[in-house]
């Protein structure tokens, strides 16, 4: 059974689709069968991975709101090693549409349900504030990974975001877990950014990441070139540190399935 995580922050530019395209492609890398959902009407996970969104005919849109198969709406690029569900668009008019319907915030995960046993990942990139296309994620999901810019107004943002999981988690969806928090854009010359850091470290630390994204200029290009950047420059810093993150959440995952299997026995 696939482990849904929904990727998300409401602040904006802090690395969130970069690391849902990125982590994916690493995932896939390493021999895990992954699914990107793009929840994000601005598609930009979608163009990221080489698709142009809108010549989509099925996308996540289609998926929450018409009656079709889990598998009419999955693309399968083999450049990218990892399937999706592409997004454009005609997500922004599918919010309002949703607000009429029964069981609004689930809709989502009724339908990944369908095919989540294919899959060892599913990450859902969401859009950078709390809507109903965030809460069907966050109903859907496992987990949250949360991308964060060291920064002072990261830190405030981060606050809210743990209250908005705290209420989810009360509400609608009991099994929601913080999957991590994942410092990006990291320059370490920065006094600012390793006392955020630091902070970090000190309040979240068996919930913090190790690995760090840095700021790279091969991780800013390869979306331009729709294309993962461990696709587009496999020894830069960036592919390789999200090739480490991935790693590190495997290895995550793997204890945890250990730990079960030793309560059982």
């Amino acid at each position: 059974m696939g482990k849904i995580i929904a990727i998300t922050n409401q602040k904006g530019g802090v690395g969130k689709t970069t690391t849902s395209v990125n982590l994916a492609a690493s995932l896939a890398a390493t021999q895990h069968s992954v699914l990107l959902v793009d929840l994000d009407p601005q598609g930009n996970a979608t163009m990221g991975c080489g698709i142009e969104k809108n010549d989509v005919k099925y996308s996540s849109c289609s998926l929450l709101l018409d009656d079709i198969r889990f598998s009419e709406a999955v693309l399968s690029p083999e450049a990218l090693g990892f399937d999706l569900i592409a997004s454009n668009a005609d997500l922004t008019a599918a919010e309002v549409e949703l607000m009429g319907v029964e069981e609004r915030e689930q809709r989502l995960a009724n339908a990944l349900e369908a095919g989540r046993a294919g899959y060892e990942y599913i990450l859902i990139d969401c859009p950078p504030s709390l809507n109903l296309l965030t809460l069907n994620a966050l109903v859907a999901a496992d987990s949250v990974l949360i991308p964060m810019q060291c920064e002072y107004y990261a830190l405030e943002g981060l606050s809210a975001l743990l209250d908005t999981l705290s209420q989810v988690r009360k509400s609608v969806n009991p099994k929601l877990n913080l999957e991590g928090l994942l410092r990006t854009m990291y320059d370490p010359r920065s006094r600012l950014t390793r006392e955020v850091s630091n902070q970090l470290v000190n309040h979240f630390e068996d919930r913090l990441f190790r690995t760090v994204i840095p700021r790279n200029i091969r991780l800013a290009e390869a979306p331009s070139h729709g294309l993962p950047v461990i696709k587009y420059d496999k020894s830069s810093k960036g592919a390789l540190a999200y090739l480490a993150l991935a790693s590190e959440m495997v290895r995550r995952d793997e204890k945890e399935a250990r730990k079960k299997k030793n309560k059982l026995m």
